[in-house]
């Protein structure tokens, strides 16, 4: 039986991570994370400590250090091999090293070792990053410490040293978080999925607070926290200075220039929706979408989840349009052989097939449907876009974003990441490279509304001929280092880096103008600054603009060709000279000073995690203690980052265990050290069915509803009683639109985002009909559901 009282491993080994500690402070929308890692040796003979670890695929690490006793070791940037080859050398020799590295997989996957651990000795471990906070839909800022450890599938892996998952029920390390928030705008208030202490204003114009996360967290979900601003969405841009020891002319030696947009699209431009497009729905099958959305005991399984929003989409489509909808997982099928004209027959079509879509489809490989689908024509005049819904848990990211930006001209991708530990690499690359938006489903989230609004982005006319012009003093020139904008979206933050040579002796403002056409408008937007450098933001900019760079020149190197060379040295130079990760450089620190004599290798320790994978099948969360055994170190050389899988867990603190046994499939269920026995848990009752879906269900594809017993029963109300209420001269069809109407407006208002497309069809396809006594009509509707709504609210 496992001992689950003291901090040790399955096989009672001490497990040498105790405490993490993380400090996170925002300057308006950016965040500083520093993360500190208390590790002790509790063994008779020296240690290697190894830890996997996710962090934020768009995070910028610059800086790791390690202090032992009174002794800090500040670890600095080399080449990739050069840095093992140090770590491999010093360890080998009984020096004390570690190696902080970048999977070659996937950006947001990194490795931390530990290397020659005296007995008894303590260490803490250090890691700083820097990250641009996402836009949320209702202009939240969004930061997210990751808890959750989930395997990436890779098929037909061989058994031989695949890397294994190892979770537990009583996490065996505590957790702190304390944040401080600075901004130019006031701040109006911080939400957390987890517990928090009153936040504290430190100024009276409320621009300035700290808050702490509450003691007593148990880290087996992801921390989330979203900041709201009162003017989110208020254009800014910050001028850095330069590092005067660095080279004139480098990016790191000149300003740096941050430039926040946020577009305002004509009102008349937005005003109509589009109504043409190809719509095709990609949603993840595999085993690992029968897992639970969150740990309540009301959650959906994920699949049943994506079910519901494929229902609301398919209703939300506008007349004429084309769709598809695919589903993947060790395979991919498609509903249709190609996409086909929406209308009444094709969505009850597809609405069947969608109530019988399973999780069953084995593995996670998402590679294969993309491919068939950029193999098929594009409809002239109906502009593809892409919506895919995944859990996030692939092993080929890199390969997949390549080719979602090789088709970047033909489509615009809206990615989905479902639930806890889903790689942020893939779900913000695939929309970043596609040109569109991600959103994240995590915890308690329900996943129409965040969905509902990608496709009111989606139906906004595409952004077309975007260009940005500077106009600066003479002598001075601002050269960009973001890559071109592709996408526009209304209301969304647009992010420009940029670097400033030269200066001018007199003037010392600039402006940038982004100017682009929308629907054959041209629509200008300019932004006034000023050339002085802001004071106390460190090299903030400069690190965020080296990461944009530097990810440039990888998807550049990947695409090949004769120059593939010149551009991995120039990216290794740029990450040398900002201090800032990449693929191919690590961080390397030794302590020279230390040095005694290994007898044989050293052990190898690794820390259980938690996961959501337990949660699959229906089985509740709760997780065996599980972990590796001392592990001999074969080989100083044999150090691959992700050998056949890699696996998520928490930001810098939650680790990864090695493995002797590769993922199989088994009738869609994945073979994790998760032993699914069906008779262990009682039958489920049938859920309640929401009774929103239940009436948008009813709709035709042309926007109205018909007058019979199921849309009565709806209301809450006999056929009988609906139909005696109609007026004589009215159409059966528009009483029973109007009627939906009505119970929508009064009763689902704070859900308007999820059926807004449903209402504004309907109130369209009244219009269309052109009826009299319209007016009575609303009032009868009234009457018979309780209702105050007027006409010019329904839009009709």
């Amino acid at each position: 039986m496992v001992n689950c009282c003291g901090l040790v491993s399955e096989k009672n080994k001490p497990v040498p991570l105790k405490s993490i500690s993380v400090e996170l402070q925002v300057r308006d929308h950016v965040a500083s994370v520093s993360s500190r890692l208390q590790y002790v040796n509790e063994e008779e003979q020296p240690l290697e400590a190894v830890f996997v670890f996710p962090l934020p695929a768009e995070a910028a690490v610059c800086h790791f250090s390690a202090k032992i006793g009174e002794q800090e070791i500040v670890a600095e940037v080399q080449d990739k091999q050069s840095a093992r080859d140090q770590y491999d050398d010093a360890v080998s020799s009984g020096q004390q090293a570690f190696l902080l590295e970048e999977s070659e997989e996937s950006s947001d996957v990194f490795k931390l070792s530990v290397g020659c651990l005296s007995p008894g000795q303590k260490a803490s471990i250090t890691i700083a990053y820097i990250i641009e906070l996402s836009v949320q839909a209702d202009d939240a800022l969004r930061f997210c410490l990751p808890a959750v450890l989930n395997p990436r599938y890779k098929p037909a892996a061989p058994a031989a040293g695949v890397p294994e998952v190892s979770s537990a029920s009583v996490i065996p390390y505590t957790l702190s978080l304390s944040v401080e928030v600075r901004s130019s705008d006031r701040i109006s208030r911080l939400e957390s999925s987890c517990p928090l202490a009153p936040l504290q204003f430190l100024d009276a114009q409320h621009t300035h607070a700290t808050v702490n996360l509450s003691p007593g967290h148990c880290f087996d979900k992801d921390v989330e926290l979203f900041l709201y601003y009162e003017n989110s969405h208020q254009p800014s841009a910050v001028v850095e200075a330069g590092v005067s020891t660095a080279q004139s002319g480098s990016l790191m030696g000149d300003p740096a220039l941050m430039i926040s947009l946020y577009p305002e699209f004509p009102a008349d431009v937005m005003s109509s929706l589009a109504s043409e497009g190809e719509f095709i729905f990609v949603v993840d099958r595999s085993g690992s979408m029968d897992c639970k959305m969150h740990h309540g005991n009301d959650a959906q399984m994920r699949i049943e989840s994506a079910r519901d929003t494929l229902l609301l989409l398919l209703k939300s489509l506008p007349m004429g349009c084309y769709f598809n909808i695919y589903g993947f997982g060790s395979h991919f099928e498609s509903f249709f052989p190609q996409s086909v004209v929406y209308n009444e027959d094709t969505m009850d079509d597809a609405l069947k097939r969608v109530k019988s879509m399973k999780a069953d489809m084995g593995g996670t490989e998402i590679l294969q449907p993309l491919k068939h689908i950029y193999s098929q024509p594009c409809y002239p005049d109906h502009p593809r876009q892409l919506f895919i819904f995944t859990d996030g848990e692939v092993w080929n990211t890199k390969e997949v974003l390549d080719l979602v930006k090789s088709q970047v001209y033909s489509h615009r991708c809206f990615s989905f990441g479902i639930g806890e530990g889903a790689s942020t690499a893939l779900i913000t690359g695939m929309a970043r490279e596609g040109s569109g938006h991600a959103q994240f489903i995590t915890g308690t989230d329900r996943m129409q509304p965040k969905v509902m609004q990608s496709l009111k982005f989606a139906l906004q006319p595409a952004v077309g001929e975007i260009s940005v012009s500077w106009t600066v003093p003479e002598g001075v020139t601002v050269d960009m280092l973001s890559p071109p904008i592709n996408a526009l979206f209304q209301g969304q933050r647009a992010l420009i880096y940029a670097q400033i040579k030269g200066q001018s002796s007199e003037k010392t403002e600039g402006a940038v103008t982004v100017k682009y056409r929308l629907k054959d408008q041209p629509v200008t937007n300019e932004l006034q600054f000023t050339l002085k450098p802001t004071e106390d933001t460190g090299l903030t900019i400069h690190r965020l603009a080296a990461r944009s760079v530097i990810r440039s020149l990888e998807i550049e190197e990947r695409t090949g060709g004769a120059d593939a060379e010149n551009i991995r040295r120039r990216t290794v130079e740029l990450s040398i000279q900002a201090g800032v990760s990449s693929a191919h450089t690590a961080f390397i620190g030794v302590n020279k000073d230390s040095k005694q004599t290994v007898k044989g290798p050293l052990l190898q320790r690794r820390v259980p995690v938690p996961r959501m994978m337990a949660a699959c099948y229906g089985a509740p969360m709760r997780m065996c203690a599980m972990a590796a055994p001392g592990l001999a170190r074969n080989s100083a050389r044999s150090r691959q980052m992700v050998p056949q899988m890699a696996f998520r867990s928490a930001m810098p603190m939650a680790p990864q265990m090695a493995a002797d046994s590769a993922m199989r499939c088994d009738a869609g269920l994945y073979s994790m050290g998760i032993e699914c026995d069906s008779a262990s848990y009682e039958e489920e009752a049938e859920p309640q069915k929401d009774p929103l879906l239940e009436l948008i269900s009813l709709q035709k594809a042309a926007g109205c509803w018909e007058l019979n017993a199921s849309l009565a029963a709806a209301f809450g109300k006999t056929e009988v009683e609906v139909t005696n209420q109609k007026a004589a001269q009215v159409d059966g069809s528009v009483w029973a639109t109007v009627l939906a109407l009505i119970w929508l407006y009064a009763y689902k208002l704070d859900q308007q985002v999820e059926w807004q497309f449903v209402a504004m069809k309907a109130a369209s396809w009244i219009r269309s009909q052109k009826p009299d006594g319209l007016s009575q009509c609303v009032c009868d509707g009234n009457v018979l559901l309780g209702c105050q709504v007027t006409e010019d609210t329904l839009g009709i």
